[in-house]
């Protein structure tokens, strides 16, 4: 698997949001020359507005509208200053009215994001620590980041799980001074609330537990004076909690508000905030609507407001509790979640809503994890019941077709969401002529017909297959537990339109992260072996390269077949309770990533694979001239002027003594190389090796001119399979590193490797993935490939990602 970088995860993002945008669901343009809030106009159809974020509906209030056309009229478009030396002259009154909304002190900022980015860095000492539910913004784990420049830990726990959190406490508890935890108030994508009465139990129980919310989804709507979910909570601002809710969304206007009792803090935040220094302020029309919003706040019409607001949302639980809609969590929020699970079914239920004239929002990778894309719908006081009522109705009509046209159902979504569905809803469609047959040993598929299709690819012929099997059974080392899968697609004619074999395995979650990352955990692993592992379900496994899975892409149903693949791995993904599903090693080919994100799975870049076809030279000289002129300096300098210092033996048979020794090289190179960080192999893969025809052994030693010794010393070799007189596989090496780098160790085994393929008639070599720089030099193709993740949460790939932004 790869090393994913993070400009690999910005190329992840773009294609899904592209594929997303090509569906027509995202980056749309709202037309017309004005706007209610009741409505908006998409594709020249006036729609049902069912995604704004201003549940007041108050951005509409004519009052914060004449208030911010006078400020422009009395002050200018803007005050182009920085707030640190001179606020325009609105500012102040802002200010007050806020502190009286909070009953604190308050800060004002241009925005939320801008304001966490002032906040975090300076109430985060450089002898605290950060504790992030991993749902939390991104807002504030983008601002979290700066913080780890000091060398201050920040580290995620799974959303709302309490008891992950009190261990990370008292993780550190001796190490730092404060900790804080840092959570939304209300969630923006389910709606959901942070468990604050909890927390503030923790704070009770660790004095050291200091929290920090984002409560700008529970601004204006919940609350005294509608300042906020949280505060409706505390009802009382206490000194550990620092809160920040907005002047934009529901309050109606722009920027943002921070709230803190603590004294010291408010003024190192006020004296340098970063943004607040260094960034321009609020514009005076933003200023007065916000005055406006804030008289609303003040007076007793707030109440009224909450009042509609809260009526009709639970008008809308009332209605989708009728039906058998998926609403991921219910609440009394007015953000709601319909699960779909695929895109694909998102992307449809989407435009068929739209089409009908409700607009609503889809929640996609990377805010939820791909399989769980769902609608996400907003409820504010524009909307009037019949409004709802018709939404609701529109989804009765709609979910089951989008589920049949997309070939999903209630039961998968249910899975993907771990949640109780009312599967009555039948869906789904008839798998015709195709036939599937699954196996749990290759024994189980003839020879002659899995190798007609998988013959000469890697290691994985049917006799590489049967090896591996007999290799990795019996092993009592949970790593090396492996189970085996094999489908089989055919048509009524019994035709083969697709076959795959996948492996269900433990794997280091860190196999995607840099070097430096995985460095970080084997240190631990020294402790906890199984530290940052999970159960994954990929095609191929992690000892085999290459193309897993084989369709018949002239076929007419082959893209029915692959879908009826997919619905069969994620079943037994779900039956195995794996944690995740890769599917890989597949070149760049556009249709077939259409049809992996669709079904929920994220796309991501792999190491390079490097092969070999060009083997029809005849000797050294030939075989020089088909380099390019940089590669044969390189050749001449590098590989072949070390040949001489080395003595080549091809081993059919080791004896146990040299594969005890060909082993400990095989682990120098684990020791050593953390680009593609698996577990290692158990020795009685290696031993197995020994006894198969289909394995030999390219042995490179010293001569004793060139080392202190009686005898040639054994400094490197490479483990080599034998497909059917096709492919020649270097499936894996070892390496005595004192020896590397001075004789050039590494590149004279792929030099040699390349020797004995030429001289046993094989077509073309698999070099595998890795070290491409190297293997191209010797004359390799390089191939560009890919893979394509789903997995039940983004915890995990997240916290990675932190330690990577870490190193």
């Amino acid at each position: 698997m790869a090393k994913i970088k993070h400009n690999n995860f910005l190329d992840t993002v773009d294609e899904v949001i592209s594929n997303a945008t090509d569906a027509g669901v995202i980056h749309l343009d709202a037309e017309g020359d004005h706007l209610s809030g009741r409505k908006i106009r998409v594709r020249g159809k006036d729609s049902f507005h069912f995604g704004t974020t201003g549940y007041l509906g108050l951005e509409q209030d004519i009052r914060l509208k004449k208030a911010a056309v006078d400020a422009i009229l009395k002050y200018g478009t803007q005050f182009p200053l920085s707030k640190t030396y001179i606020s325009h002259p609105l500012y102040s009154h802002l200010e007050e009215k806020m502190e009286s909304i909070y009953n604190h002190p308050v800060i004002i900022t241009k925005n939320s994001t801008l304001g966490h980015m002032a906040v975090i860095p300076t109430a985060v000492r450089d002898e605290d620590a950060v504790i992030l539910d991993h749902q939390v913004h991104w807002s504030v784990q983008n601002a979290a980041q700066i913080l780890k420049t000091r060398g201050i830990p920040v580290t995620l726990i799974r959303h709302n799980n309490l008891e992950m959190l009190e261990t990370r406490i008292r993780e550190f508890t001796t190490k730092a001074e404060k900790i804080w935890y840092m959570a939304d108030g209300v969630y923006s994508m389910y709606g959901d609330f942070a468990p604050i009465k909890e927390l503030m139990g923790l704070c009770k129980k660790y004095p050291q537990l200091h929290l920090y919310f984002d409560d700008v989804h529970g601004m204006s709507w919940k609350g005294r004076n509608g300042a906020g979910y949280v505060m409706s909570v505390l009802e009382e601002l206490p000194a550990n909690v620092v809160l920040v809710g907005t002047l934009s969304k529901t309050f109606g206007a722009s920027g943002a508000v921070v709230a803190c009792t603590n004294n010291s803090l408010f003024r190192k935040i006020k004296n340098f905030g970063g943004p607040l220094t260094f960034s321009a302020q609020l514009e005076p029309a933003s200023v007065a609507a916000a005055i406006a919003s804030a008289d609303i706040h003040l007076s007793e019409e707030i109440y009224s407001l909450q009042d509609d607001l809260r009526e009709k949302i639970e008008y809308f639980n009332r209605l989708l509790s009728q039906t058998e809609l998926p609403l991921i969590s219910k609440n009394d929020s007015p953000v709601f979640y319909i699960g779909t699970g695929l895109p694909a079914t998102g992307y449809n239920l989407v435009n068929r809503l739209m089409k009908e004239g409700f607009f609503v929002n889809l929640g996609l990778y990377p805010a939820v994890p791909g399989k769980n894309t769902g609608v996400r719908i907003t409820i504010s006081r524009h909307n009037h019941l019949e409004d709802i009522l018709a939404l609701t109705e529109a989804m009765k009509y709609h979910c089951p077709l989008a589920l049949g046209e997309t070939d999903n159902n209630l039961d998968r979504i249910g899975k993907a969401f771990r949640i109780e569905t009312a599967a009555s809803i039948k869906t789904g469609r008839e798998l015709g002529s195709l036939k599937l047959q699954y196996e749990q040993t290759i024994k189980g598929i003839p020879k002659e017909e899995w190798n007609s299709l998988m013959g000469g690819k890697g290691t994985f012929n049917w006799e590489g297959q049967l090896f591996l099997e007999q290799a990795m059974a019996g092993s009592t080392k949970r790593e090396h537990q492996w189970l085996f899968h094999y489908f089989m697609v055919k048509d009524g004619d019994q035709h083969p339109v697709l076959a795959a074999f996948l492996s269900n395995s433990l794997w280091k979650d860190d196999m995607t992260a840099p070097a430096s990352v995985s460095k970080k955990l084997e240190e631990i692993r020294k402790e906890q072996p199984y530290h940052m592992t999970s159960h994954v379900l990929s095609l191929g496994s992690t000892f085999t390269e290459g193309e897993h899975l084989y369709i018949d892409r002239k076929h007419p149903k082959w893209k029915e077949a692959l879908k009826l693949l997919l619905h069969e791995i994620e079943k037994l993904s779900d039956n195995l309770k794996t944690e995740m599903i890769v599917l890989r090693d597949f070149k760049e080919d556009n249709e077939l990533a259409r049809i992996f994100n669709d079904e929920g799975f994220i796309p991501m870049e792999m190491p390079e694979a490097c092969i070999l076809e060009n083997m029809n030279w005849k000797d050294e000289d030939e075989y020089m001239e088909k380099l390019s002129a940089r590669s044969r300096r390189h050749f001449r300098k590098e590989v072949l002027s070390f040949e001489n210092k080395f003595e080549v033996e091809i081993l059919k048979k080791p004896t146990d003594y040299e594969i005890d020794h060909f082993y400990q090289l095989y682990h120098r190179v684990k020791q050593n190389n953390y680009g593609i960080n698996t577990f290692a192999y158990p020795k009685e893969l290696f031993s197995a090796m020994a006894d198969d025809v289909n394995w030999e052994f390219i042995v490179l030693k010293l001569k004793p001119s060139f080392y202190e010794g009686p005898e040639p010393l054994t400094v490197g070799v490479m483990f080599c399979y034998k497909n059917s007189d096709i492919t020649y596989v270097p499936s894996l090496i070892g390496i005595d590193y004192t020896y590397a780098t001075d004789f050039q160790v590494y590149r004279q085994l792929l030099y040699q490797t390349i020797k004995r393929a030429k001289e046993l008639g094989f077509q073309r070599i698999d070099f595998g993935l890795s070290a491409s720089f190297e293997k191209r030099k010797l004359g390799a193709t390089i191939i560009k490939k890919f893979a394509y993740i789903q997995v039940e949460d983004n915890f995990k790939m997240e916290s990675l990602g932190m330690m990577r932004n870490e190193s």
